[in-house]
């Protein structure tokens, strides 16, 4: 009978109900979604024509360039090891800071509203602050090296690890850290003892994700002179030297690839373990603890002992791990080559380096700088709705509890998997190569990899809906295409529909770096302004870029809790 009133309920005009104000919004804002996207594809000129002239091109270009110039392998060591070490570097970094900045600005850790409030939104501005703008500052400080780019993406990764870390620390079962705190526990160990380790699964796998999207950030700072391969892709085609530059895009792909193929099997490891908590406590890099630990804090009178856990060979293999882990740690400081001297120097010109980039000012080129603007939105609007186009068939058919077979699951799982591994500046390259310098190629590169992205999340939310509701659709003799159109569609829609929306955010901020290829946009006008010097300007647009960003945000957030 439950089933019945399921599917006849619908069909019941009495039973409807009219449309929420929240609903009109919801409708409202993705309708304008769709209406602008297609302006903006309009206006960008992006069509079947300058799609096929694009093929031609990309056919004789790749025809010129073989065979690639791949570098020896003394040259690619040393380049690939030197940007993995800014990488680590960064990541740790991001990891230490994100953790202070989300445990002051989560509920259960800090008690003050106004430490809340602050702490969040230095989250927000990090998140807002392009890497490309902060590794100008940095290397003004501290010169060239790595140390710049060490900081552009720790700070940047503040933003998107910190929020994760707050929103973790917040929805974690915050009932360990009340019975330590009542058996008279201090604020420290209450954090160190219970909530760092209900927490612990996230943390590291966030981690291992922001690695991922660091590894492919790291490349666009070799523009303004931070070493690794992104700067010897830079030397490369800035002499139009088309099969190094291509040999060594080559490279990042397949490191990209596989960092995404290993972190990805941890992250699912570790996630998969959430019921387990205590694997990943404070002493996590000192063993597994086997679920007694925590316990035995929580549950042991005030005058017991500690329990120490017996050195099994679970306990053993953690604790060679956590040692590895530590040793690639020190190994990246090290082979990262900072100069430690110039570091501390740097402080020193702090105030005089600022003030070269303060107060902000357009330069004499407000218009132009708006118009970039516009631009810039314009090829975010065009990724995103031509990504989205892409991704909705490619994660139906990679959703295993959709897809035909299990096959055809598998084959466009791999699809996602190889997409997403493409940074957006190596296909921005290979586009501005094809169809030539301007936006055209920054909406086709942030179309692809907006399709990467987005078809996982798509694929995951569909895997994730309640199949109940399908069944009882099946069980009154509905087919699987109205099956998957009345239950499945309908119940992943508010997830899509707000991937979507933070899709555009992410393709906002990468198209203001593409530019520094030619793929359009303001940043152009930032890597120029940084050439000659005019770091007012610089300045004047990440004020832009954070305006934009913040707006987008808004909107984010407004239609997160209006699907919710």
């Amino acid at each position: 009978m439950s089933a019945t009133l399921v599917v006849e309920k619908p069909q019941d005009p009495k039973t409807l109900n009219s449309p929420t104000p929240a609903g009109v919004l919801a409708t409202v804002i993705m309708v304008s979604f769709v209406t602008a996207g297609v302006w903006a594809v309009a206006e960008l000129k992006i069509n079947a024509a300058t799609l096929i002239r694009s093929w031609e091109n990309a056919v004789r270009f790749f025809r010129n360039v073989m065979p690639l110039d791949f570098p020896s392998l003394g040259e690619l060591w040393e380049m690939t090891a030197l940007t993995l070490a800014i990488v680590v570097s960064a990541t740790v970094l991001a990891v230490v800071l994100s953790l202070i900045a989300a445990l002051l600005a989560a509920k259960p850790t800090s008690k003050s509203p106004a430490v809340r409030a602050t702490a969040r939104f230095f989250i927000v501005l990090m998140r807002a602050a392009p890497e490309l703008i902060l590794a100008i500052f940095f290397i003004r400080v501290f010169g060239f090296g790595s140390m710049a780019g060490i900081l552009a993406l720790g700070l940047s990764s503040i933003g998107m690890v910190g929020k994760l870390y707050a929103d973790a620390i917040e929805d974690a079962n915050d009932g360990p850290r009340e019975a330590v705190e009542t058996n008279g526990a201090g604020r420290v160990q209450q954090i160190f003892g219970a909530t760092l380790p209900t927490v612990m699964p996230a943390i590291v796998a966030t981690g291992l994700h922001r690695f991922d999207i660091n590894l492919r950030n790291s490349v666009i700072l070799g523009w303004v002179g931070v070493g690794g391969i992104g700067m010897e892709l830079s030397t490369a085609l800035s002499v139009r030297q088309y099969d190094r530059g291509l040999a060594l895009a080559f490279v990042v792909l397949a490191l990209c690839i596989v960092t995404e193929i290993v972190s990805g099997m941890w992250r699912s490891r570790l996630l998969g373990r959430k019921a387990e908590p205590s694997r990943f406590g404070f002493l996590w890099l000192f063993g597994k603890m086997k679920g007694r630990w925590s316990h035995e804090l929580i549950d042991a009178p005030a005058s017991s002992s500690r329990t120490t856990p017996p050195w099994d060979a679970a306990r053993v293999g953690q604790t060679l791990l956590s040692g590895g882990l530590l040793a690639v740690i020190a190994l990246s400081l090290w082979a990262s080559e900072i100069n430690w001297g110039r570091f501390f120097e740097g402080f020193a010109r702090l105030p005089e380096v600022t003030a070269r980039f303060l107060p902000p000012s357009h330069g004499g080129h407000l218009v132009l700088l708006l118009e970039q603007l516009l631009i810039t939105f314009q090829i975010a609007l065009a990724g995103t709705l031509l990504g989205a186009a892409l991704a909705l068939p490619v994660g139906v058919l990679a959703a295993r509890n959709v897809a035909p077979n299990p096959t055809t699951a598998k084959m466009f799982r791999t699809v996602i998997v190889v997409t997403r591994g493409i940074p957006e500046l190596i296909l921005a390259i290979v586009f501005v190569i094809v169809t030539g310098m301007g936006p055209v190629a920054g909406a086709l590169a942030l179309a692809v990899g907006a399709m990467g992205l987005l078809s996982k999340l798509v694929a995951d939310s569909l895997e994730e809906t309640d199949i109940r509701v399908q069944t009882a659709l099946r069980a009154n003799g509905a087919t699987e295409w109205q099956v998957f159109f009345g239950a499945t569609l309908r119940q992943v829609a508010p997830a899509v529909i707000a991937h979507i929306i933070y899709q555009l955010d992410v393709n906002f901020r990468s198209a203001t770096l593409l530019g520094v290829v030619g793929a359009g946009g303001i940043g152009f006008y930032l890597l120029n302004a940084n050439r000659v010097l005019q770091f007012e300007v610089v300045t004047f647009i990440l004020v832009l870029v954070v305006a934009v960003v913040l707006a987008l945000e808004a909107i984010a957030v407004l239609l997160r809790n209006i699907v919710r």
